[in-house]
């Protein structure tokens, strides 16, 4: 076959050409540090990328939950030690109510008058909020526990739940990981309602002077609910510490889909800039020997 001049010229800037192509693909992979910068480039790295990154996203949005359930929690311990300190203080009030011989018009204002405020502070410890949302109404959270016709119907802590159950008793779960809810709200509506009504019991009967109110089961209903509030503060503890292993859990899955989405998409600097050099180097020569190729036209015999 007899090779022409034409022949040689169109394949010498089809090569040149190609050799510019490929500087540029080396060229913008070091501008960007990524060794695809389009789907059409290596739609296999591109689609284990968006992979990857989904992973990432999620175990972001995962981790946003898991400050929200560690926000619940913390809030519901910190209420439940107020409750604790009620109840402490309601206790003595209560053993000092039970000597009516001996207490004097004065100490039975004071009593009615202190126990009134506790209260008072433990419909507010009832009604504690996280943002927006009331942390002991169940998944009633726009409702406060204490409202303005005082609780609601709720069963006592002998009754199994049933569908019957109502919203208030109904748990909270925030999803933390791949089918895996934390329960994030602390049933203690039942336990409110029964102190609020001990409370009140007191009270009346300080403020009404009577001899026949059952101080002692008053006393041992208290002993009782503060059992049931460190049981609640134990089950919040084991709440936080598995929120605490789940956070440690998505910490290394997030580590390990950053890694895999580096090693995939990420270029090797060294790599790259070697192959520049030498896809640079092989240019200059390329043109150096096309020159000697293409023969002299016209134009060069005059000059």
């Amino acid at each position: 076959m007899r090779v022409t001049q034409s022949m040689l010229s169109n394949n010498m800037l089809r090569n040149l050409s190609s050799s510019y192509n490929k500087m540029g693909i080396l060229q913008e992979q070091l501008n960007t540090g990524k060794k695809v910068n389009r789907p059409s480039d290596d739609p296999v790295v591109v689609m284990k990328s968006l992979g990857y990154g989904m992973t990432v996203d999620k175990v972001a949005q995962y981790q946003k939950n898991l400050g929200e359930v560690n926000n619940w929690l913390d809030s519901s311990d910190d209420a439940l030690d107020g409750v604790g300190q009620v109840l402490h203080r309601a206790k003595e009030l209560a053993t000092n109510a039970a000597n009516t011989g001996a207490m004097t018009p004065e100490d039975r204002d004071k009593i009615k008058i202190e126990m009134k405020q506790l209260r008072e502070q433990l419909q507010d410890l009832a009604n504690t909020k996280v943002g927006d949302k009331y942390i002991f109404s169940g998944t009633a959270t726009d409702k406060p526990l204490y409202g303005e016709n005082g609780y609601p119907e709720l069963s006592t802590d002998n009754t199994p739940p049933t569908i019957n159950q109502t919203a208030y008793e109904k748990q909270v779960e925030i999803e933390v990981f791949d089918g895996v809810n934390l329960r994030v709200n602390t049933e203690a509506g039942a336990m409110f309602k029964q102190i609020d009504e001990v409370f009140k019991g007191i009270q009346d009967s300080v403020d009404n002077n009577t001899d026949d109110f059952d101080f002692s089961g008053a006393i041992s209903s208290i002993e009782k609910n503060l059992d049931k509030v460190l049981t609640a503060r134990a089950d919040i503890g084991a709440r936080s510490n598995r929120a605490e292993l789940m956070d440690n859990r998505l910490q290394m899955q997030e580590g390990a889909a950053k890694k895999q989405r580096s090693e995939n998409e990420d270029i090797d600097y060294e790599v790259v800039i070697t192959e520049l050099i030498t896809s640079e180097s092989i240019h200059r020569a390329a043109l150096s020997v096309g020159a000697r190729i293409i023969q002299p036209s016209l134009v060069d015999f005059l000059r």
